[in-house]
């Protein structure tokens, strides 16, 4: 399993145990109590340092992207993450860490986009962010979707070595 995996699988983890104790508070309150941020304040440091780790991740990683092969042009699945009456059309790259991952995704792509051949090609983070950087609709990048809910924001993928 990939570093990344590991630190996203962690980071959904902590994450989700974070919001079933705000879930928790908020059945008995309006609004969480003004002492839940500093009781909690380790989990919530420990997120943040996780997903800064993922940030510097993402940026050397080589990703599996699918495309439909069946285009003109090779094209790259993207995933609309936008309301259907917005104007713009937001949409993320689905990335995938290993091979298991893609097929899986590849298989709900096909039950969805029947007319569709899908193919696969490894590209690291950073060149993807890049081939997407000039369209304003680019949100970002989706790990493992859809099997896992995680997006990391196009403008937090980095190196601090630059």
């Amino acid at each position: 399993m990939s570093e990344l995996k590991q630190l996203v699988e962690k980071f959904i983890e902590l994450d989700d145990n974070l919001n079933e104790k705000i879930e928790k508070e908020l059945e008995n309150a309006e609004e969480l109590p003004e002492s839940f941020e500093e009781d909690n304040q380790e989990q919530i440091d420990e997120l943040g340092e996780i997903y800064h780790e993922i940030e510097h991740s993402v940026f050397n990683e080589e990703f599996i992207i699918v495309s439909n092969a069946k285009s003109e042009e090779k094209e790259v699945v993207a995933l609309i993450i936008s309301e259907e009456d917005d104007e713009n059309e937001e949409f993320v790259i689905p990335v995938y860490t290993d091979e298991e991952e893609a097929n899986e995704a590849i298989e709900l792509f096909k039950e969805q986009f029947e007319e569709n051949e899908f193919t696969c090609d490894k590209k690291l983070g950073n060149e993807i962010i890049a081939d997407y950087a000039e369209d304003e609709d680019f949100i970002g990048l989706a790990i493992n979707a859809p099997q896992w809910d995680f997006v990391i924001g196009s403008e937090d993928v980095h190196d601090c070595c630059e």
